[in-house]
This record gives C-alpha cells, structure tokens and sequence, in this order.
C-alpha cells in the first residue's frame, strides 16, 4: 500500500525536520563534550575551584570527577563527529553518551548546579533527535 502524496509530504516535513535537528544535536554533542574536557581538566588541576556540599550523598572527589567528566568529553567529542557525518554506529553511540552525561551532570549537581541543569537539558534535545531521525527511510510512516 502506498502512502497518498500528503502523508510522503508530511513525512518528509518532519525527517526533514529531524536532520536539522540531528546536525544541530551533533554541535551541542560537540560543544557539551569540549566543556566537559575543559571541566574535567578544571576539576583535575585545581580541585579548589568548584564549591561543593558538605552532606551531598553522591560525594565524589572532585580529581574523579573530573577523570569522569575529561572521559565523557572526549567520547563525546568523537561521536558528535561521527554523528556529523552520519554514521550509524555515532547514532546510538550519540544516545547512549547523552544518557550517561545525564546522569554525570545530575550527580554533579552540588558542584555547578546551573550548568548541570543546562547540560541535562541539551543531552535530552540530543537523544530526542538522534532516535527521531531516520536516514535511511526517506518515508517514515
């Protein structure tokens, strides 16, 4: 059965959508990893430079944090840019990134909670975009 020329219209509105979206998602991938790089190197050098709570349960040395963060950056760094140029594997690698990042950024909380929030909203836009978008069907029904 195939699908009237309204609903192909609309389909490809919406994949094209979902592109747009994807590319954009792999520039917030990127720019997210390179300050998370920039974080984890931050938390390693100097760990006196971020405020944290006294009674937080998820406490952590601020040096392991900042080995999380440097490593979470880096990969993410690399999956952007394989997301940028389509790969399949950087697609569900993307997701799966912005998955741990969210959590990184939620337990990370009581050292920078305006940033940790901000993150977490963008590795939602990620993992929104990357599972909506479908390169490989021009007609998703």
């Amino acid at each position: 059965m195939s699908a009237s020329p309204d609903q192909q219209a609309n389909s490809s509105a919406k994949q094209g959508f979902a592109f747009g979206i994807a590319i954009v998602a792999a520039a917030l991938l990127f720019v997210a990893g390179l300050v998370s790089i920039f974080q984890g190197i931050s938390a390693i050098a100097n760990d006196d430079l971020f405020v944290a709570s006294p009674n937080y349960i998820f406490e952590f040395d601020l040096t392991t944090w900042g080995w999380i963060h440097l490593i979470l950056g880096i990969v993410g760094v690399l999956v952007a840019g394989g997301l940028a140029v389509g790969a399949d594997w950087a697609r569900i690698s993307a997701i799966i990134i912005a998955s741990l990042s969210i959590i990184a950024q939620f337990l990370w909380l009581p050292y920078y909670p305006a940033w940790a929030i901000l993150i977490i909203v963008l590795d939602l836009i990620v993992i929104w975009a990357v599972s909506t978008w479908n390169p490989n069907n021009e007609y998703n029904l």
